[in-house]
């Protein structure tokens, strides 16, 4: 320790006073919103031992940190603002770990991370196949959700990093954001459908169809009705609202309904099963970026991930096979979740 540094100065109080990483894991457990037991049983401890062990966090923090809720806690303010630093701590702690094995065996271990369905196929899928040849030690798990599911996920550690937009409900200060690019959207029917055979089939012709969109709220349902608004083009009829890509997929190749989807992801899909309609009515959803916990130090493998992820261009489709579906790629990836 600095000798000139004054002994009151609050970067170093509390561990000065004592705090301890018992200590971080317990609030952490806490700001999930888990009962004291649960918390408990969480570390491996008993009640009794927990109830203690915030009790110390007071005395070393010198202010309250929980206050009765009925026959529970809940954290108080101070109790809520340490708790969240005490995630992020041991969230870094966690990623050093992980570096310092990343660097001892050469690039291994797992890298996690999130994306909306564009930017997987338009970003994440050829990152995937050059770190296949690059880094063939490293295990790359990806998750496709939306936006406001990534960035839970992100804050909540179980994420590295994500390609995904700043999420509308939550504020700003946890996250650092690297903007990129809008999200084009098609329209997208099944082969063979009649509006095909038109090079360019007139807007209202196509909102004559029934029209397949995720539930309202959501960004792209939202998107859409507002494009058409400023067109001065009536709301297409919805007779089915899903989220799921699949569903989407498996609807407009059994009838003639239209569904607006990421651009990336159609021309992906596009072939024997559906087309895409050549009209543009100008349908983008909100810029996604690089969306990462605000002041994180990725670890070394995430690290090159994040800025292959930045520099690739939007990727050309691969030819789909004979089923309609994408080429292959390179080898397998473990994938979870879909997202419109």
């Amino acid at each position: 320790m600095n000798p000139y540094q004054n002994r009151d100065d609050p970067a170093d109080r509390l561990l000065r006073r004592g705090l301890k990483i018992m200590h971080l894991q317990l609030l952490a457990q806490l700001e999930q919103g888990k009962p004291l037991g649960a918390a408990a049983a969480a570390l491996g401890i008993a009640q009794p031992a927990a109830s203690r062990l915030l009790s110390e966090a007071e005395r070393i923090a010198g202010c309250a940190l929980r206050r009765p809720d009925g026959r529970g806690i809940r954290l108080t303010p101070e109790g809520g603002a340490l708790a969240r630093r005490a995630g992020r701590i041991l969230g870094e702690l966690n990623d050093a770990g992980r570096e310092l094995s990343e660097i001892a065996s050469g690039l291994s271990g797992e890298v996690r991370i999130g994306a909306v369905t564009g930017p997987a196929m338009d970003r994440v899928l050829p990152v995937l196949q050059a770190a296949r040849r690059s880094m063939p030690k490293l295990r790359i798990r990806v998750e496709i959700a939306n936006s406001e599911e990534l960035s839970e996920a992100l804050l909540d550690g179980q994420l590295d990093l994500a390609l995904a937009r700043l999420p509308a409900a939550r504020p700003r200060e946890p996250f650092d954001f690297v903007p990129l690019s809008p999200e084009p959207v098609a329209l997208v029917v099944r082969a063979g459908h009649r509006l095909l055979a038109q090079s360019g089939p007139p807007p209202r012709e196509i909102l004559d169809q029934d029209w397949v969109l995720p539930a309202p709220g959501t960004l792209l349902h939202d998107t859409v009705q507002d494009r058409l608004a400023r067109l001065g083009l009536p709301a297409p009829h919805v007779s089915v609202t899903t989220s799921s890509f699949l569903l989407t997929l498996a609807l407009v190749q059994r009838s003639d309904a239209v569904a607006p989807m990421a651009r990336a992801v159609a021309m992906r899909f596009s072939g024997a099963a559906c087309a895409v309609l050549p009209e543009d009515l100008g349908i983008s959803v909100a810029p996604y970026g690089l969306l990462t916990r605000a002041g994180a130090v990725l670890p070394m493998a995430a690290r090159r991930l994040a800025e292959q992820l930045v520099r690739t261009a939007p990727d050309s489709p691969a030819p789909p096979g004979p089923d309609g579906m994408p080429g292959p790629h390179d080898g397998p990836v473990q994938t979870a979740g879909q997202a419109p």
